[in-house]
C-alpha cells in the first residue's frame, strides 16, 4: 500500500517541465495575500460530532520548492491556494477562502449582509460567517446568492441562514432560472456513476502528502459535514437584471451551459468588482467533467466572456470567483478575462477544425496545445480542466462517442478484448515482459496500457497488478492536472488494496424533500433488470398525500412507464407521503409494516408493489473501474 518512490524517468520529465514554466512574477502569490484580516483560530474547523469539518493544518506540507512526485507547476498552484481565512478585497466587499474547496463572498450593506455561494457544508460556512462578524460587523444575512447549480455553491447555507428566516421573507435567496431543476437533474439519475467516478476526480480517500492528495485544481481539499438545501425565493432570468439589497444593486449576466447548465455572473457596480462565478478563474475549467457530466458549450462560454468584457471590462477593478484568488487592476483583469474567453475558444475552434479534417478525438487531443502567449499565463494552465480532454468534449457535443473509425464501431468489450489481446501477445508471461520494459523506460502510458489489459484478462495476475500501480502512480505525479493525478492515484490506491473505498450514507439526501416524486421515478425506470422482468406486466396508481400529485404506473416489456396526473381504472393504489413511497418502492421500507404503522396506504391488490421490488436492481457506489 505504501506509496513508491518517483522514477527517474519522472523525475527528469519534472525537471523538463520545471525548465518550460512561465516566469514567476509572484503577482498571484500577492493577490492570494492582499486585504488578509484573519483565519481560523484554531488548526481544525470541528463539526458538530467533534469530528474535523476541514483541517487547515493538513495544507502545512505545501511549502518550499516542489518534491520530485508533484508537477512544479500544480505544487505551485496550491501554494498560491493555500492562503486562507478572511480577506478585505474592497470597502465593504469580503471573501472567506479555503474553509472548503470554494470560496464565500460577503457584500455588507447599511444593515446587513449579501451572502454569495455559501460553501458546500454548514460548519464552515458557519464557521466563515462567524469570523467575518467577529472581525467586521456582526449583522444579520439579508440575502443569499447561488451563482450555480453545484452542490459546492448553495448546501451550506443552512450554516448562514434558517429556512424559517428564508420563509417569513427576512432572507431572499436568489439563483439563476432554472437552478433547482438543474439541481436535482444532476443527483438523481446519473448520481450514482457522477459519484464514482467523483471520488476518484477528487481524490476523496487520498490522504494529503506529497506522494499522495495535492488539491483539485479548484481548492485544496473538500470539507465535510452536514449539508442542507434551502429553496430560491427568486430567480434572474435575463442578463441586465438587477436586484437592490438593502441600497446596494447587484447586476446579473446569464451564462447558461458553461460551467453549470443554470449559471450568472455579479456585477457589483458600488465598488466596480466583477464577480465570475466559474467562467473565469485561475485555471483552465472543465469543457466536460471527468466524474461524467453534459457536456459543456466551449463556443458560448468564450461568447459569454467577451460579453462580460464588453459590459464591465473598461471599468472593473476587482475580479473575483467562486474558487481561487482575486485580481486587482483593470489592465490585469481585462487580460485575465481575454486569456480565459482565447483558451476556450481555441479549444473549441481547433478541435472543431481538426474535427472537419478527419482526426479523431485521441489524435486532436495528442497535437493540440495552446499558443504561446496562453501557454505563458499560470491562470489559463490545466490544474483542472486540460487542453487534452477539453479537445474530445468539444468533438462529443458535436459528433458524440463514434470516433468514425469502422474497428471502433463495434468493438469487443474490455473483458474479452483484454482475453485476446493477451493471447495474441503469447500469453501473461509475454505481456508482463512487455509491460516491465515499458515501464523501466519511463513509458508509462503503453505499460499502463498493457497492464490493464492483462488485470482485465485475469484480475488475479498480480504482476500485472503492480505494473498498473506503479505505471498509474508515476502518471500521476507527472501530471499537473491535479484531476488527472487524482484520478491516477486514487486507481494505484484501489489495485493495491483490492478493492474500492466505500462512503455510508446514514441518513436521506438532503436533497430528498425538493426532488419532485416524478424525478425519482425517472430513476426508478432505470434500474428494471430485463431478465428478472420478462414478460411481467404489471399496472398500479400512486399518491403523494403530501403534494397531492399522481402518478399511473405500467411495466411492460420491461419497460416502466409513469405519467404524472394520471389514473388507471381499476388498477390498484398506494397513497402515502413521497419519503414512505420512496421506502417502500426502493425496497427499504417493508411494505406491511408502513401499513401496519398508518403510514401506506393500499386500496385493491397489493401484489403488484411486492412484485415490482423483484424486477430491481439498485446502484451501487462502489463499481469496479481499475478492474473488471
Amino acid at each position: 500500500m505504501a506509496p513508491r518512490e518517483a522514477t527517474a524517468a519522472t523525475r527528469a520529465v519534472l525537471e523538463r517541465a520545471a525548465r518550460e514554466l512561465p516566469v514567476e512574477d509572484e503577482q498571484d502569490f500577492e493577490f492570494s495575500r492582499r486585504g488578509f484580516i484573519a483565519s481560523w483560530p484554531q488548526a481544525v474547523i470541528p463539526q458538530d460530532n467533534g469530528q474535523p469539518s476541514f483541517d487547515l493544518s493538513g495544507n502545512d506540507f505545501i511549502e518550499g520548492a516542489a518534491p520530485d512526485t508533484v508537477h512544479p507547476s500544480l505544487w505551485r498552484q496550491n501554494r498560491v491556494l493555500r492562503s486562507e481565512g478572511l480577506f478585505r478585497l474592497a470597502p465593504g466587499l469580503y471573501q472567506v477562502r479555503n474553509f472548503d474547496n470554494s470560496n464565500v463572498t460577503f457584500v455588507e450593506t447599511p444593515n446587513g449582509w449579501i451572502v454569495i455561494d455559501p460553501l458546500t457544508f454548514s460548519e464552515v460556512a458557519r464557521a466563515a460567517f462567524s469570523l467575518l462578524k467577529q472581525h467586521v460587523a456582526d449583522k444579520p444575512v439579508l440575502a443569499v446568492i447561488y451563482t450555480h447549480s453545484h452542490t459546492d455553491h448553495f448546501a451550506g447555507a443552512p450554516g448562514i441562514v434558517s429556512a424559517q428566516d428564508v420563509a417569513a421573507g427576512k432572507v431572499q435567496v436568489i439563483a439563476p432560472r432554472g437552478f433547482v431543476d438543474e439541481v436535482v437533474s444532476e443527483w438523481v439519475i446519473a448520481g450514482t456513476a457522477m459519484g464514482r467516478r467523483a471520488f476518484y476526480q477528487f481524490g476523496y480517500f487520498l490522504p494529503r502528502g506529497t506522494k499522495s492528495h495535492v488539491g483539485m485544481g479548484m481548492g485544496t481539499a473538500i470539507a465535510a459535514g452536514k449539508q442542507g438545501f434551502i429553496a430560491p425565493t427568486l430567480e434572474i432570468e435575463r442578463t441586465g437584471q438587477s436586484v437592490t439589497v438593502d441600497g446596494v444593486e447587484l447586476v446579473f449576466q446569464m451564462v447558461p451551459d458553461t460551467e453549470a447548465p443554470a449559471e450568472f455572473n455579479i456585477w457589483i457596480p458600488h465598488v466596480k468588482a466583477m464577480l465570475n462565478s466559474e467562467t473565469a478563474t485561475a485555471t483552465l475549467h472543465n469543457v466536460q467533467t471527468l466524474r461524467g457530466a453534459k457536456v459543456r458549450d466551449a463556443k458560448a462560454w468564450a461568447s459569454y466572456l467577451t460579453e462580460a468584457l464588453r459590459l464591465w471590462g473598461g471599468e472593473a477593478e476587482v475580479l473575483l470567483a467562486s474558487h481561487h484568488w482575486p485580481r486587482f487592476g483593470n489592465a490585469v483583469i481585462r487580460r485575465h478575462m481575454s486569456h480565459q474567453r482565447d483558451a476556450y475558444k481555441f479549444i473549441h475552434d481547433q478541435s472543431v477544425r481538426r474535427m472537419n479534417l478527419g482526426q479523431t478525438p485521441d489524435e486532436i487531443a495528442e497535437e493540440l496545445q495552446l499558443p504561446s502567449a496562453l501557454r505563458a499565463d499560470w491562470g489559463a494552465r490545466g490544474y483542472y480542466g486540460t487542453v487534452s480532454h477539453n479537445a474530445k468534449a468539444v468533438y462529443d457535443r458535436y459528433m458524440g462517442w463514434y470516433d468514425g473509425v469502422p474497428a471502433n464501431l463495434n468493438r469487443h468489450p474490455p473483458v474479452e478484448r483484454a482475453k485476446r489481446l493477451v493471447a495474441a501477445m503469447g500469453g501473461s508471461k509475454a505481456l508482463h515482459r512487455v509491460a516491465r520494459k515499458a515501464f523501466d523506460q519511463g513509458d508509462y502510458r503503453w505499460s499502463a496500457e498493457l497492464a490493464h489489459n492483462g488485470v482485465f484478462a485475469d484480475p488475479a495476475d498480480k504482476i500485472a497488478r503492480a505494473l498498473l500501480a506503479d505505471s498509474y502512480e508515476q502518471l500521476g505525479y507527472q501530471s499537473e492536472s491535479a484531476v488527472w493525478r487524482n484520478i491516477y492515484l486514487t486507481g494505484a490506491r484501489e489495485l493495491r488494496q483490492g478493492k474500492p473505498d466505500v462512503i455510508g450514507q446514514t441518513a436521506p439526501n438532503y436533497l430528498m424533500m425538493a426532488t419532485p416524486l416524478g424525478d425519482f421515478l425517472d430513476f426508478l425506470e432505470t434500474t428494471v433488470v430485463p431478465e428478472k422482468a420478462g414478460e411481467t406486466s404489471l399496472a398500479f396508481n400512486l399518491v403523494d398525500t403530501t403534494s397531492g400529485d399522481r402518478f399511473a404506473v405500467t411495466l411492460a416489456n420491461a419497460v416502466l412507464v409513469s405519467e404524472q396526473g394520471q389514473t388507471i381504472a381499476g388498477a390498484p393504489t398506494l397513497s402515502a407521503p413521497k419519503p414512505v413511497l420512496l421506502g417502500i418502492l426502493f425496497g427499504q421500507a417493508p411494505l406491511d409494516a408502513m401499513i401496519a404503522a398508518r403510514q401506506a396506504k393500499v386500496e385493491g391488490d397489493s401484489a403488484p408493489f411486492r412484485q415490482l421490488g423483484g424486477l430491481l436492481e439498485m446502484p451501487k457506489l462502489n463499481f469496479n473501474i481499475v478492474e473488471p
